[in-house]
């Protein structure tokens, strides 16, 4: 009998009673079957932990490359995803290499679920490869030497793709972006376009009021306190602290929303919930070195940016250095890398977007508006969506002019133009952007600056005083079998042992689980008492919320007080008056390249035929959007799929690209003089290349403004009659033959 039966029949008090007896039932059941979840949660981390190699791969996988068998061997390994049955891998597409990040937590996240970065690169058609890791790193390992180990792997991957249109693009999530971002500044020739996913490469930045992961460094003195917990390792660092570290930022979450999601919704969440906690709870181990580079140089140094990390053989790490596309994908819901610390490296390396152009370097940056951390990698919305127009589009990407682009998504619907231009359900373009854009989003000011370098000096000071009078007496007391027996102790991985099969309790919760599931009895959705249930949950969620807050406004009050007193900072020697920057000034070996290389692309104006004057004249027009969409690029396949001449390699187009965007650049009104001289006398030949220019133009937009009056301009270079333009376009707005031409 339903509640409103009950109701009815004895009045209001018999149906409370009715729902209250519904009520406890199903919440005995879910909680039986809520413990038999734990226990399944328990026995996979057993069983994951007993694997040689744990990951959380949804796909088949061949091994490649063994790093462990290399001249200097690392953890590390190379894998060739094998494609599912129901997708067509095209090799002669650019390869997609995933390197997983290392940030405590097992391998396999770019590749966690069917919709993943490696599931849209290889539904786009590109043949894909993962860089994982074993729990154990190598003896000796450091993170120089797991960079020779990925240059190996990439140089690999090369070879086995000859005949690819380009170099392979590589991701690099959170933690890997940086060492990507390493490796490709120091061999920059091995890289297609670059990925980094939630990574935080200026290390400082952010803004008051929120992100106060930024401060932990300071708060805890320093680095010293990471010395000693690899040494209380027996020389290696307990992965397990960093996942702490991670759930410590939304304790609501921690402790209690993601229980209790399970727990009210047992009869659907319990698969999601484990197939997530086998990677969450695959804790892996790093050396002692490899942990102290990455806090002493990135998180409290904050030297990346700033060029002053130096490899063993003297080579600097100058992120200028990268020569292919970096897009950078990041989130304003992201509480560990904030959209500050995944873009605020750019204000530190270039004073305008003309210096990113002297370095030939295309940045592209989008920023989600509220996904989290980790969703940045394994929610199934943002694979579908930005991970899978990048993929789709890479090829757009890497032949973009230098410059800064934010790219930006557009539902595709019935009205779109050139709709059976788009790939997939969005229409990606990519808009020109100043460092202005950047700066708006919030940053650090000088007396911030002055804070965080008066964090690193103590950091340093109390780093070297630990290594001086406490790590030898620290080292002699730990042994490996102390060391091991603390890290089964530490709290995240007694959880999942405590309630494992292990526990002779939880043997019979399983039993009572069958029984439970037989007699299931669901509560009604309309129970006052599950609503009452609801209500509880959601002020549990908003006390363990305002605690979060108000202890993230102490540790910032805290910070900003201690770091930001004038006698602290002269204590350790930092000018109290300074405006500290991290900026690098161009030096003058490249500012003579450059000198060199515009001498010689203004000696080169009037160089080229047909190709480049098309070229140069669709340049000049498409400038005056400010953008440049994928059916652009579409369109532009169309006219070299049509091209009767020498068919253009994607390297070989990307070159005469930014050859003629440069030329435009350096002086544009000589370099849309000399279309003429280029063109041939065959009217035809020009018509057909004037239409091209027009298709591409046309296909994302309707042609007006200033783009109109620009190419009346070309229309005229060309020696063709535009006045047609029209009938030729359907897409195109009015045009007034007579407009003046920018």
């Amino acid at each position: 009998m339903s509640t409103d039966t009950a109701a009815s029949a004895g009045g209001p008090i018999s149906g409370l009673v009715a729902s209250a007896v519904e009520y406890m039932v199903d919440a005995g059941q879910r909680s039986v079957l809520f413990l038999d979840v734990m226990r399944q949660r328990g026995d996979q981390y057993r069983e994951h932990l007993a694997q040689t190699a744990p990951h959380v791969l949804q796909y088949s996988a061949e091994l490649i490359i063994d790093g462990r068998k290399l001249d200097e061997p690392v953890n590390y390994a190379l894998v060739r995803i094998i494609p599912p049955k129901d997708v067509e891998i095209d090799l002669d597409r650019r390869p997609f290499i995933v390197v997983d990040p290392r940030a405590g937590h097992g391998p396999g996240i770019g590749g966690f679920k069917a919709d993943s970065e490696i599931g849209v690169a290889m539904k786009a058609g590109h043949p894909c490869y993962f860089i994982g890791f074993l729990p154990e790193p190598m003896p000796g390992q450091t993170i120089e030497r797991i960079a020779r180990a990925e240059a190996v792997f990439i140089e690999q991957v090369i070879s086995r793709h000859p005949q690819a249109d380009g170099k392979p693009c590589v991701i690099g999530n959170c933690q890997a972006g940086w060492a990507v971002m390493i490796l490709a500044s120091l061999r920059p020739e091995l890289f297609g376009p670059v990925i980094i996913a939630g990574a935080p490469l200026a290390y400082w930045a952010g803004v008051h009021g929120k992100y106060p992961m930024r401060y932990s460094g300071g708060l805890l003195g320093g680095s010293w306190l990471t010395a000693l917990t690899s040494d209380l390792g027996a020389g290696k660092f307990d992965g397990a602290w960093l996942v702490q570290n991670f759930e410590s930022q939304n304790p609501s979450n921690t402790l209690w929303t993601k229980q209790y999601n399970v727990y009210s919704k047992v009869d659907t969440e319990a698969e999601r919930y484990l197939e997530f906690e086998r990677w969450w709870g695959g804790h892996v181990n790093l050396n002692a070195e490899e942990i102290q580079f990455i806090v002493d140089e990135l998180f409290v140094g904050n030297n990346l940016a700033a060029g002053r990390i130096q490899m063993s053989d003297g080579q600097m790490v100058d992120l200028r250095n990268i020569r292919s596309p970096i897009l950078v994908f990041c989130s304003k819901g992201d509480n560990i890398t904030p959209p500050q610390q995944a873009l605020d490296w750019i204000l530190d390396l270039y004073a305008d977007v003309d210096e990113i152009r002297t370095y030939g370097q295309t940045i592209v940056y989008t920023v989600h508006e509220s996904v989290g951390h980790l969703g940045i990698f394994v929610s199934g919305g943002i694979a579908k969506k930005e991970h899978a127009e990048f993929s789709s589009n890479i090829d757009l990407i890497d032949v973009l002019p230098p410059g800064l682009y934010e790219a930006t998504f557009e539902a595709k619907g019935d009205d779109t133009t050139s709709a059976d231009m788009v790939v997939g359900q969005w229409v990606m373009r990519c808009e020109v952007r100043t460092l202005d854009d950047i700066r708006a989003m919030g940053g650090n000011s000088p007396e911030d600056e002055r804070r965080f370098a008066a964090a690193k000096r103590v950091s340093e000071i109390n780093l070297a005083a630990y290594q001086k009078f406490l790590q030898p007496l620290v080292k002699r007391l730990v042994t490996p079998q102390m060391a091991e027996s603390m890290r089964h102790l530490h709290p995240l991985r007694m959880q999942y042992e405590a309630f494992s099969s292990l526990n002779p309790f939880m043997s019979a919760i399983k039993s009572l689980a069958e029984k439970a599931t037989g007699e299931r009895k669901p509560v009604s959705t309309d129970n006052p008492f599950m609503a009452f249930q609801e209500q509880v949950s959601k002020q549990i969620v908003h006390a363990l919320d305002s605690w979060r807050d108000s202890q993230e406004a102490l540790s910032e009050a805290i910070f900003l007080a201690v770091y930001g007193s004038p006698a602290v900072q002269a204590a350790v020697g930092i000018d109290p008056q300074s405006v500290p920057s991290r900026r690098q000034e161009m030096s003058a070996k490249h500012r003579q390249m450059l000198e060199a290389r515009i001498a010689e692309l203004k000696s080169r104006i009037g160089d080229g035929g047909l190709r480049e004057a098309a070229l140069r004249g669709l340049l000049y027009v498409g400038s005056a959007r400010g953008m440049v969409d994928e059916r652009s690029l579409e369109a532009l396949r169309n006219v070299r799929r049509n091209d009767k001449g020498a068919r253009l390699t994607l390297s070989e187009f990307k070159t005469l690209v930014r050859e003629q965007f440069f030329m435009l650049l350096l002086d544009r009104d000589n370099a849309l003089a000399a279309i003429p001289k280029m063109l041939p006398d065959n009217a035809d030949a020009r018509r057909a290349a004037f239409d091209a220019i027009r298709e591409v133009l046309s296909a994302s937009a309707a042609i007006s403004g200033e783009v109109a009056s620009r190419l009346q301009r070309v229309a005229e270079l060309f020696g063709v009659d535009a006045t047609d333009m029209l009938e030729r376009t359907s897409n195109v707005a009015p045009f007034d033959p007579k407009a003046k031409a920018s």
